[in-house]
């Protein structure tokens, strides 16, 4: 195969290809759903209440088995568990789709479904992130989790919603549903054609069950002992707590402010999305930056300064504007992030870390949407915009000094190419 650009290197192993495409598919039936869901939850009749209780379940069903997806992950071939999930999504999905058409489909079976898609992608993450490296050298990883940033926005936040928004305009919420269940089906062929990799790791002996739950106690204790790891997940998890809920409720009403209304809201979302693509090829294309600790948590910090600007500024364009700086930064740090884990994590502990990042993300979510709308009540939209954006980076500079940042990434560098590092668990074949 000719030579690629660094950002493509990883498509240059023909196992990695049959990854990559299956999470497009994955990404894209995300999208595709994401839209199919609302639709079908207003022709059924359903108001917010209702899409509150469907989009919930989802929520609450990742939240319920990300743990033991990571504790599966290091103990379950990874394909096994991507397959598995893709099968249950595309079975569900499809079965919805088939009752919708047929007009036979309820509020209930949707619940039930968004229940069960919830729990498949809490099980999905871990998987995924633990088999990448058993497919891709060292020296590939940066890469890969770039490809990973760009294709994420586009798909899940760009051309999923918009093929199913297409679908329900032309033809009904049923139409997108199948094509959901397509979408999944799709990656379920392309997990299939992958090799089964062996576990890293040697299981001890006992039942399954306890062994689950020894797995999961073994993640948190490998997180508590590891402060780089423990600053940069609680930083993020409070960084969440500020600026989630700001961003997804208060945003729409500070465009409106501004005279805008649906159409520009979009806009900000699309801005945030694509600056996530283009943040995450600059990152892709260059090496690991020798201070990836500091720069990492710095970008995510500095990443929400331009939340400043929804308080300051009744002009769209700006906030347009911020919405692309917020997105490239924050998914620029997101892929030092997912390199750094895949390679100073132990293989036989990346599962389940990955899950406990994947937990820490989702649990403060709905607690910051839930006191975004109160506290801007209270103290008003510009100062909830302000502190969105001026205690994240504070919030850096502290688990940054706190965890001695500088001093361990000098004393772990990653920026130079891996000699006699770890090689794949498969050969990756070209």
């Amino acid at each position: 195969m000719p030579a690629l650009p660094r950002a493509l290197s990883p498509l240059r192993h023909r196992h990695y290809r049959l990854l990559a495409l299956s999470l497009a598919l994955s990404l894209l039936g995300q999208g595709l759903w994401a839209i199919a869901v609302v639709w079908q939850v207003v022709a059924l009749g359903g108001g917010p209440a209702a899409l509150s209780l469907v989009t919930g379940l989802s929520a609450g069903g990742m939240l319920a088995t990300t743990l033991l997806g990571g504790a599966l992950a290091d103990r379950v071939p990874q394909r096994r568990i991507l397959l598995a999930v893709a099968l249950l999504q595309a079975g569900v999905v499809a079965a919805a789709a088939a009752l919708s058409l047929a007009g036979a489909l309820s509020l209930g079976h949707l619940a039930l479904v968004s229940l069960l898609d919830g729990v498949a992608l809490g099980l999905y993450y871990p998987a995924y992130s633990a088999l990448v490296p058993a497919l891709v050298p060292e020296g590939d990883l940066l890469a890969a989790n770039g490809l990973e940033g760009v294709v994420r926005p586009v798909l899940a936040q760009a051309a999923g919603p918009a093929a199913a928004g297409f679908l329900v305009a032309a033809l009904s919420p049923g139409a997108a549903l199948a094509a959901t269940a397509a979408a999944a089906l799709g990656a379920a062929a392309c997990v299939a054609a992958l090799p089964t990799t062996p576990v890293r790791r040697e299981l001890p002996a006992g039942g399954a069950v306890r062994g689950l739950l020894r797995d999961v106690r073994e993640g948190f204790a490998y997180m508590v002992r590891t402060p780089w790891l423990l600053a940069t997940l609680l930083f993020a998890s409070l960084m969440l707590l500020v600026f989630i809920g700001p961003f997804e409720v208060l945003v729409p009403f500070a465009v409106q402010e501004a005279g805008g209304g649906p159409s520009q809201h979009a806009w900000v979302l699309a801005a945030f999305g694509v600056g996530g693509a283009v943040g995450s090829l600059v990152v892709a294309s260059l090496r690991l930056p020798r201070r990836y600790l500091t720069v990492m948590n710095g970008l995510w910090g500095l990443g929400c300064l331009p939340m400043v600007v929804f308080a300051v500024t009744r002009d769209l364009w700006p906030m347009v504007l911020a919405g692309a700086v917020m997105g490239a930064t924050f998914q620029a740090g997101m892929v030092i992030w997912g390199t750094l884990l895949q390679r100073r994590v132990p293989p036989a502990l990346l599962g389940r870390v990955s899950s406990l990042d994947f937990f820490v993300s989702l649990s403060f979510m709905p607690l910051s949407m839930a006191l975004a709308g109160t506290v801007g009540q209270v103290l008003g939209l510009g100062t909830v915009f302000l502190l969105a954006g001026l205690v994240p980076p504070v919030l850096a500079v502290l688990a940054v000094l706190a965890a001695r940042m500088p001093e361990d990434e000098l004393a772990h560098p990653l920026d130079t190419p891996p000699v006699g590092g770890r090689a794949p668990a498969v050969p990756a074949e070209v």
